[in-house]
């Protein structure tokens, strides 16, 4: 929960820094800044870094509904994503970005609804706040900050504050995904609101998911569904409680399974239409001179997004064989943002950077974070790496399973097991949090792109465009253009003049 306040500060990065900037372009795609700021071919990697990592995400999030209904009802994962999948690309192809929005709004609703139905009757089941809170609490579920300086902690003070800066940023200020909606409003004013209207709903609807697991573990303390083998992944433990505190009253299980798909869909059409408009814009027409027709560009954007939809369909079956959900999707996701979030930086802050560094940097720090993420997913598969969890049982089981694990192994032995064998193995950087991945794409994009405009020969401050760079950077060049105006005028006087008196002294 402590990450919630890493995107409070990335409200006001946003709000200072990116929006005004693409705003006041009149951007369709937020690629084309890439373009004007660099050229064509950073444009260009740009898109593809946005396609390959949406088609990295957008797989799970069509998982994670699945995964749902499936501990809901046992239908199998792999004959409902096709059939929802199919629903979302049929009403994002005839609806365009107003389905989205529309749809979007309906979705949120029965999501929060969903989720509100479910912690109220969950708390009241269990016996009150209190009981949650003593349970969450006895068990080491409520934590004072972790201020350690080991990188390879998954969550401390500095990998939520700092690295959640960077993963918000790069799925919020310059993502297409997003960026759509900020840039579909009339003027700054109002995008500017609305990305704080964003930041108060999703501080809620956290708060409303961190509650929620708490209510899991208050609900299954002394029964541990995982070890029993009740849920085959923590993805699939609300689903459980859900059709436990719901499951008696008719039609309530399918109100939040239906909560759950609109969550995916609304990610999952906000992505098929942004990846649509990427590839119109920065594809097609950079490509294909001639002016388009209304009904070519519709027919490109549907197919496109019938492709895409596709595609994202096949690879669940990959992501199925993967990790926990929360942690795979931010890793996975910054291989191609950490880089694109570093050209989007320096594009706004470094005015030196040229298109050959940052090119250079983007693709060195793409190669780089590819390989941190599959070593560490490898690591992961073949339990070289392991994450000790909290103090869990099954002494208060009320009925029969099959238990693999020895039941003298509580948590507390198996954390200090875990921290025994974790604390002998040898240091890779892929085992820092996974938190740091986004950021630290994103500096070794930033670094590599100085280092190489600067052997290059970097921008002159006085030909470059200063509305492609953040306000305060505005302000500051023009006040540096103004003062070179100045000197050379001065120096051009003063030349005249002292030309002047020679042919006066000559002359003499």
């Amino acid at each position: 929960m402590y990450i919630m306040g890493s995107l409070v500060l990335m409200g006001f990065v946003m709000y200072y820094l990116f929006l005004p900037v693409f705003h006041n372009l009149k951007l369709i795609s937020t690629y084309q800044y890439l373009e004007t700021r660099y050229n064509n071919c950073v444009r260009l990697f740009g898109s593809v870094l946005f396609i390959f990592g949406s088609l990295l995400w957008l797989p799970i999030v069509i998982y994670v509904p699945a995964l749902a209904f499936n501990q809901a009802t046992g239908i199998n994962v792999h004959l409902i994503t096709p059939l929802v999948s199919l629903v979302c690309i049929f009403y994002t192809c005839v609806g365009g970005l107003k389905a989205v929005v529309w749809t979007d709004v309906v979705q949120t609703l029965i999501m929060f609804g969903a989720m509100l139905l479910i912690i109220v009757k969950g708390t009241i089941d269990v016996g009150g706040l209190g009981v949650v809170y003593t349970r969450a609490k006895e068990s080491g579920r409520i934590e004072p900050p972790n201020l350690t300086f080991d990188l390879t902690e998954r969550y401390t003070v500095y990998s939520l504050f700092i690295g959640g800066v960077a993963h918000f940023l790069k799925s919020n200020a310059i993502s297409q995904n997003m960026i759509q909606r900020y840039l579909s409003l009339p003027t700054l004013k109002k995008a500017r609101i609305s990305v704080w209207t964003f930041i108060f709903g999703v501080l809620i609807f956290m708060l409303v998911c961190g509650y929620s697991g708490l209510l899991i573990y208050a609900t299954y303390h002394d029964c541990d569904p995982l070890m029993t083998k009740l849920a085959e992944r923590k993805d699939q433990l609300l689903p459980l409680l859900v059709m436990e505190t719901l499951g008696e009253y008719p039609g309530l299980p399918g109100l939040f399974v239906a909560g759950v798909f609109s969550a995916a869909l609304s990610s999952l059409s906000t992505g098929l239409n942004s990846m649509s408009a990427v590839v119109l814009e920065d594809f097609v027409k950079s490509f294909y001179k001639k002016t388009l027709s209304e009904r070519a560009t519709a027919y490109i954007m549907r197919s496109v997004v019938v492709l895409f939809g596709v595609i994202c369909v096949a690879l669940v079956i990959v992501v199925e064989k993967l990790g926990a959900v929360l942690q795979l999707t931010i890793t996975l996701s910054s291989v191609a943002n950490g880089p694109l979030l570093g050209i989007f930086t320096a594009g706004v802050l470094v005015p030196w950077v040229e298109s050959k560094g940052a090119l250079i940097g983007g693709i060195t720090s793409l190669i780089f974070m590819a390989w941190m993420a599959i070593s560490a997913q490898s690591d992961i598969a073949s339990g070289a790496m392991v994450y000790a969890r909290k103090p869990h049982t099954t002494l208060g089981c009320n009925y029969t399973f099959m238990d693999f694990t020895p039941m003298s192994m509580l948590a507390e032995n198996a954390t200090e097991i875990l921290e025994e064998s974790n604390s002998h193995k040898e240091f890779h950087i892929y085992n820092i949090s996974y938190l740091f991945y986004t950021m630290l794409g994103a500096i070794l994009t930033i670094v590599i792109a100085i280092v190489i405009s600067f052997i290059s020969g970097p921008n002159k401050l006085t030909d470059i465009d200063t509305s492609l760079l953040s306000p305060f950077l505005q302000r500051w060049i023009e006040n540096y253009k103004s003062k070179k105006v100045t000197a050379s005028s001065d120096t051009t006087k003063n030349g005249n003049n002292q030309q002047k008196q020679t042919i006066a002294e000559t002359c003499w």
